[in-house]
C-alpha cells in the first residue's frame, strides 16, 4: 500500500472545514433552542397600494390589542399557543377575507433595534390580509417583543427567554454580528440541500 500524506495547505483546509462545519452546526442547533422559545408575528397586506399598506398596520395593531392583554403573565410557548389559538375567530374577525395560520414558518435574519433575530425557522402566527400580495410586517408576539407597535412596552419580556437566548439577540451580548453571520451562512449553506 503506498502511503500518501497530506500537505500543509490541504491539512489546513480539511481543518478550516471542520471548524466551519461544527461552527455551522452549533450556530444551528442555537438558533434552534431560541425559536422554540418565541412565537413570531407576520402580517402580510393585500397589496402594496397605500390603503392596503395602512390597514395591514392597523390590524397589526388590533391583533397585538387582543393577544398583549392575553398573553400577559403568560410564561410559555405552550401556554401562548393555546391562547392564540383561543383567540382566532376574534383575529379573522377584525377585517373582510382576513385569516389566522399558526405553523413554521422561515424567516430571514431581522435586526428590530433593540434585539435581532438569526434567519432560520419560527413557530409563526400569519395573519394574512386577501391574497397576501403585499409587503408584510413582522416581529414577535411571544415573549411580547413588538414594542415599537405596543402602547405600552413590556419592559420584562426578555426575562421570560432563558438566558442565553436573551444575550444572544440582545446587542449586550459578546460576539453579536459574528454570531449571526455563521447563523446566515449555515442558513444558506443548508438551504442548497433542501
Amino acid at each position: 500500500m503506498k502511503k500518501t500524506k497530506l500537505r500543509a495547505w490541504e491539512l489546513a483546509g480539511l481543518i478550516a472545514l471542520c471548524v466551519l462545519f461544527t461552527a455551522g452546526a452549533w450556530a444551528s442547533d442555537t438558533q434552534k433552542e431560541l425559536a422554540s422559545d418565541l412565537v413570531r408575528l407576520h402580517v402580510i397586506a393585500r397589496s402594496d397600494a397605500d390603503a392596503d399598506q395602512a390597514e395591514k398596520l392597523a390590524v397589526r395593531d388590533e391583533v397585538l390589542a387582543i393577544l398583549s392583554p392575553a398573553l400577559a403573565g403568560c410564561e410559555t410557548r405552550e401556554d401562548a399557543v393555546d391562547i392564540i389559538l383561543s383567540h382566532q375567530a376574534d383575529i379573522e374577525a377584525l377585517g373582510n377575507d382576513i385569516t389566522m395560520t399558526l405553523g413554521q414558518e422561515h424567516y430571514p435574519t431581522r435586526d428590530y433595534g433593540t434585539f435581532a433575530l438569526p434567519a432560520g425557522e419560527y413557530l409563526s402566527l400569519r395573519v394574512t390580509l386577501g391574497a397576501g400580495a403585499g409587503h408584510n410586517w413582522w416581529c414577535v408576539v411571544f415573549p411580547p417583543l413588538c414594542t415599537e407597535a405596543l402602547a405600552e412596552p413590556v419592559t420584562d419580556a426578555f426575562a421570560l427567554l432563558p438566558e442565553d437566548a436573551a444575550e444572544l439577540i440582545t446587542r449586550d451580548g459578546p460576539g453579536y454580528v459574528i454570531r449571526f453571520r455563521v447563523l446566515e451562512w449555515w442558513d444558506a449553506l443548508t438551504g442548497l440541500f433542501h
